[in-house]
């Protein structure tokens, strides 16, 4: 985990001296083991180095070639480091060190700029290539590492963070409404935006290639969904899919120091823990230990799951290390926002930042969470859909069979016509249903984002078309397909993710995601659906894979805790804060008599949830942007 910075000037005028030097002391912060700095004429390129693997402690960034014809700098690691290597020493090339970084360049010099399919990992990367004049530049699949820019006619300005980009002077700090408006309906259709105008991010799984001839921004990924896991039986597939976890957490677990694990007591994150702990047992960890960590929430309330993670380290025989959730007051929120000129984060993501502390403390500089488990893991009904259409009859029996002894015969026979039988009927028999099942009153659909201006409601309106044209749907194999890729589509995950790295970033932590790598989505889109949601037990593969592996308790456990109260507290110290925001609108986005009614809405009913979402991005919004 490491920051980058650079300025490029494709009309060959030189970087003015100190400007790239200025660009990585504000990222100071993430560079503990050293900044370093390379320079030639027009360009000007900076890394800010934390070693996180055993193989960093050879590199030194940026990387060269032995000519300074090519010029790495990159945020990441590589995951498939042993694959990748062999690789290339079998395509004839020549390696000096260990390091990812030389991996990496010496890929793009034996494959080009298609090199990418090659290589596995976390990562936000530039290669400077003089031959061509041009940037190659590229985020990974997920968008676990962050990439902000800003181009124009001539000069292409990047960093890990947007402060860095908009510090510059020639960048102008513009506030985007588009962007604004999306944050504050909570809705997320845009992906490459920010909220200002002119600098972007670089979406996951996309290239950017630039140089004095034009600016081109490329996916170079998606799952395949034609990849099948068909097999015999499914134990063979539980068995396939605890392979993989395995083998996901064995190579993200690299560090030349203690792993940190988050063991919230829940299944995503337990399991991690569990098999870190296995490996290590077996001596095939590539870390020297493992260490568990948990929040400690009030006792009985609706966020206490202590007793589950105490029951994870007593199953490991490993303490688990306990801590209470950082709170921290709106004009803490304000101030940051106001420095990092971002969204400053929200109360359930800052609530670690004690947690996080401490495996620093520790000696930890690598964190494994369970993020992204419920978006790769949970399913849907759309099992019956599936299965009729493959004309399994064995396997509709069996769900169903499974759903009535879990939950009764009238629910499963509901299911199987509504998420079955349903879909499959022509146009014209939905239509009948349709008709019948709207018989009587109709519910109430809610009055939209009443609490944007109008002006701000036409936007998102706009934007949400924008997106739906830019990014149409390619059409699915399988129904159960459908909600995996509107998760992979989801940009509030990848800002999400954004928020956790910047955090991490910030304690000398490199946050990794074992649920959300490219191999664990491609298994998720490849997963029959009837493995995923089996009665009552969502997440069933993993569930099946995990026994034995964890105390049962968790094993069987479906509940999940659940944090509003970490926005009760902060909303509720930042009332007036909110209802000063209604009274100037924020530039006229903002309704005053709605955002009451919104605030309003959220007293009478706190724990409802999605009010609070609408009104923390408000007061982020608002603190970023200097309003706060």
């Amino acid at each position: 985990m490491s920051g980058i910075a650079g300025i490029l000037h494709f009309d060959g005028r030189p970087v003015v001296p100190g400007e790239i030097e200025a660009m990585t002391a504000s990222l100071r912060h993430r560079g503990p083991d050293g900044v370093r700095h390379w320079r030639l004429g027009s360009v000007a390129l900076g890394h800010c180095m934390l070693r996180t693997t055993p193989e960093s402690l050879e590199e030194t960034q940026p990387w060269a070639n032995e000519d300074e014809s090519l010029v790495l700098v990159m945020d990441g690691r590589v995951d498939n480091w042993e694959e990748l290597r062999r690789e290339l020493l079998g395509s004839g090339a020549v390696l000096r060190s260990r390091a990812d970084a030389e991996l990496v360049l010496r890929a793009y010099e034996v494959w080009g700029t298609g090199f990418l399919p090659h290589v596995d990992g976390d990562f936000a990367l530039v290669i400077w290539d003089a031959r061509r004049r041009q940037a190659f530049c590229a985020r990974d699949r997920l968008g676990n590492k962050p990439f902000f820019y800003h181009r124009d006619a001539n000069t292409l300005v990047f960093a890990s963070e947007l402060r860095s980009i908009l510090e510059r002077p020639w960048v102008e700090a513009v506030p985007n409404e588009s962007k604004l408006v999306e944050m504050l309906a909570d809705q997320w259709p845009s992906r490459d935006q920010t909220l200002w105008t002119g600098v972007l991010r670089l979406d996951a799984a996309h290239v950017l290639n630039i140089g004095s001839g034009g600016a081109k921004v490329l996916k170079y990924w998606d799952p395949d969904l034609s990849e099948a896991q068909d097999f015999h039986t499914d134990q063979d597939h539980v068995d396939r899919y605890r392979s993989l976890l395995v083998d996901t957490v064995r190579r993200l677990s690299r560090s030349h120091r203690p792993l940190a694990c988050e063991v919230s007591g829940g299944l995503d994150s337990s399991a991690l823990m569990s098999v870190a702990a296995r490996l290590h047992a077996s001596g095939v960890l590539p870390a020297p230990d493992v260490r568990g960590y948990t929040l400690r929430f009030p006792a009985g309330g609706r966020a206490d799951e202590i007793g589950y993670a105490r029951a994870v380290g007593e199953f490991l025989g490993r303490p688990i290390r306990e801590r209470p959730p950082t709170h921290r007051s709106p004009s803490w929120y304000r101030d940051e926002g106001h420095r990092l000129r971002d969204f400053p984060g929200y109360p359930n993501g800052v609530m670690h930042q004690g947690l996080w502390q401490s495996a620093v403390e520790d000696g930890a500089v690598v964190l494994l969470t369970g993020v992204g488990g419920d978006q790769w893991l949970q399913g849907r009904r759309g099992y019956y859909e599936e299965e009729l259409r493959q004309g399994r009859w064995q396997n509709v029996w069996q769900c169903f069979r499974a759903d009535a002894d879990a939950c009764g015969w009238r629910s499963a026979t509901g299911w199987l016509a509504r998420f079955g039988v349903y879909p499959l009927l022509p146009e014209w028999a939905r239509k009948t249903w349709r008709g019948l099942r709207s018989a009587g009153p109709t519910p109430a659909t809610g009055p939209g984002a009443y609490w944007l201006s109008p002006g701000a409601q036409r936007q998102l309106a706009a934007a949400r078309e924008r997106a739906a044209e830019a990014g149409a749907m390619a059409p699915v194999l399988r129904p159960g397909q459908r909600h995996l890729m509107n998760n992979l589509r989801y940009g509030f995950d990848t800002f999400g993710a954004e928020l956790a790295e910047r955090q991490g970033a910030a304690l000398g932590l490199e946050v990794r995601h074992p649920f959300r790598t490219h191999r664990i989505v491609q298994f998720a889109f490849s997963t029959p659906e009837r493995l995923r949601l089996r009665g009552a037990v969502n997440k069933y593969h993993h569930v099946q894979a995990l026994r034995g592996w964890m105390p049962e308790a968790v094993v069987r456990r479906q509940d999940k805790a659940e944090f509003s109260q970490t926005f009760l507290a902060a909303i509720g110290e930042a009332e007036q804060q909110i209802e000063r925001l209604g009274d100037h609108g924020l530039d006229g986005v903002l309704d005053p008599a709605g955002l009451r009614e919104l605030l309003a809405a959220y007293r009478r009913a706190p724990a409802e949830g999605w009010q609070a979402w609408v009104l923390w991005n408000a007061i982020g919004c608002a603190a970023a942007l200097g309003d706060g």
